[in-house]
C-alpha cells in the first residue's frame, strides 16, 4: 500500500513538468493487487523492506504438505527499477529548468538546492505523521550526533551537484560525477584505512581519461561546473566512508527501524546544515528569488518537483538495491546514469557532439570495470 503511494505522488509531482514541451513521459499506472483464496502476499509492505512473495494456485496447502512456487518475474522490482530511473531523470529535467529560470549559476543555486532538500523533509515528516506509513525512529540523541556527519556530507554533496548543474550541461555534470569512485578511493584509503586493490585502481585511468576528453570540446564547460561537480564527488566520497562508520555502530539500525528512517533523518538535518549557507551566499538576494517564485511558475513548479523526485528517487533506488545483487547493482548504476545523460541532452537541446560521447563512454564503462573488479580479477591464493 505505501509503495504505491508512493508511487502516486512521484506520478502528480510528474505533472509539473509540463513546462518541457518536447517530452512528457507518463509512466504506466501501478496496477491495483486484489488478494484471492490463491495468491498470499505479505501484509505490510515497507519502504525499504523486502517486496511481498506472490505464490501462484500452487501455493495452496494440501493436507501437510505446502509448495511455494515464485512468479518467474519480479514485479515489485521492475516497478522499482522504472521509478527509480524515472525519478532520477525527471529530476535532472525538472532541476535544470528550475535553475535557468532563476538566473543559472548567477541566480539562485544554493537556495533551490535548500528548497529541495525541505520538500523532502516534509514529505519525510509526513510519512512519520501518516498512519500506517512508516514507525518512526526510537533514536536517542547521541545517535543525532553520530549521523551529523553523514548529513553534512549530505548537504556539501547536494549543494555541489545543483551548484554544477547551475554553471554547465547537465551531461557534463553527470559524465563529472561519474568520476565519484576515484574521490571515494582516494579519501578512503587516505582517511579511513580502506584497502583499494590494484585492479580497482587501474580501472580509475579510464575514468579520470573518459572525464578528461569529454572535457576537451564541451561546448558548456565552465570551470566552476567541473570544481563543482569535483566538490560535490568529494563530499560524497566522505559521505559514504561516515554512513559505513554510523551502520557500524552497535543498536543503531534497531533504534532507526529502517534504511528510510535514516534517509529521512538525514535530509532533515541536511536542510538544516543548508541554512546558514542560503544565507551566507545569497541571504543578500532572497528578496528577489521570493519574486521570482511569486512571478515565475516555472521556477515555483520546478522546485518543488525536483525536491520530491529527488527525495523518491533516492528512496526507491535503496529499495532497489537490497533486492539485488552486486553485479545488478553495477549493471543499474550504469544504465542509470547514460539514459539520463543521453535522454536529458535530447530533451534540453544539450551538445552530444562525438568527442563528448566517447569520452562518456570511457569514463563510465571505467565506473562499471572498477565496480566489477574485486569479482572480476581475484587474486591467486599464495602456497
Amino acid at each position: 500500500m505505501r509503495f504505491f503511494f508512493f508511487v502516486s505522488l512521484l506520478l502528480g509531482s510528474g505533472a509539473a513538468l509540463v513546462v518541457v514541451p518536447r517530452t512528457r513521459v507518463r509512466p504506466p499506472a501501478a496496477r491495483r493487487i486484489n488478494k484471492n483464496p490463491t495468491t498470499v502476499f505479505s501484509e505490510q509492505l515497507s519502504l525499504y523492506g523486502e517486496p511481498p512473495t506472490v505464490l501462484s494456485a500452487s501455493a495452496v496447502t494440501t493436507g501437510t504438505e505446502e509448495k511455494k512456487t515464485k512468479l518467474p518475474v519480479d514485479i515489485p522490482l521492475l516497478l522499482y527499477f522504472f521509478f527509480w530511473y524515472l525519478g532520477n531523470y525527471y529530476y535532472n529535467i525538472s532541476n535544470k529548468l528550475a535553475l535557468n529560470a532563476a538566473g543559472g549559476a548567477a541566480g539562485y543555486p544554493m537556495t533551490i538546492s535548500t528548497t529541495q532538500l525541505a520538500v523532502g523533509s516534509i514529505y519525510a515528516l509526513f510519512l512519520w505523521i501518516a498512519p500506517d506509513a512508516r514507525s518512526f525512529p526510537r533514536i536517542k540523541p547521541l545517535d543525532i550526533l553520530k549521523i551529523l556527519p553523514v548529513a553534512f556530507c549530505a548537504a556539501g554533496a547536494h549543494a555541489g551537484s545543483v551548484f554544477a548543474l547551475s554553471a554547465g550541461a547537465v551531461s557534463f555534470g553527470q559524465i563529472v560525477k561519474a568520476a565519484e569512485p576515484a574521490f571515494a578511493a582516494v579519501v578512503g584509503t587516505l582517511l579511513y584505512g580502506k584497502k583499494i586493490s590494484k585492479a580497482k585502481w587501474l580501472c580509475l585511468i579510464p575514468v579520470i581519461g573518459g572525464v578528461v576528453l569529454a572535457s576537451l570540446k564541451e561546448l558548456d564547460f565552465a570551470v566552476s561546473a567541473l570544481i563543482a561537480a569535483s566538490i560535490a564527488n568529494l563530499f560524497a566520497a566522505f559521505k559514504a566512508n561516515e554512513n559505513s562508520k554510523l551502520m557500524t555502530t552497535p543498536g543503531i539500525k534497531e533504534r532507526l527501524g529502517s534504511v528510510g528512517n535514516q534517509f529521512a533523518l538525514t535530509t532533515i538535518l541536511a536542510f538544516l546544515f543548508s541554512l546558514p549557507l542560503v544565507y551566507f551566499q545569497e541571504g543578500h538576494k532572497l528578496g528577489g528569488f521570493v519574486k521570482i517564485w511569486n512571478e515565475n511558475p516555472i521556477v515555483r513548479f520546478n522546485t518543488l518537483a525536483s525536491g520530491l523526485w529527488f527525495y523518491g528517487y533516492n528512496e526507491l533506488a535503496t529499495m532497489t538495491i537490497k533486492k539485488t545483487s552486486a553485479v545488478t547493482q553495477s549493471v543499474a548504476n550504469t544504465a542509470k546514469r547514460v539514459i539520463v545523460i543521453v535522454g536529458v541532452a535530447l530533451v534540453l537541446g544539450e551538445s552530444l557532439a562525438p568527442l563528448k560521447l566517447l569520452g562518456c563512454t570511457i569514463g563510465i564503462g571505467g565506473v562499471f570495470l572498477y565496480s566489477l573488479a574485486d569479482q572480476i580479477w581475484k587474486p591467486k591464493d599464495k602456497k
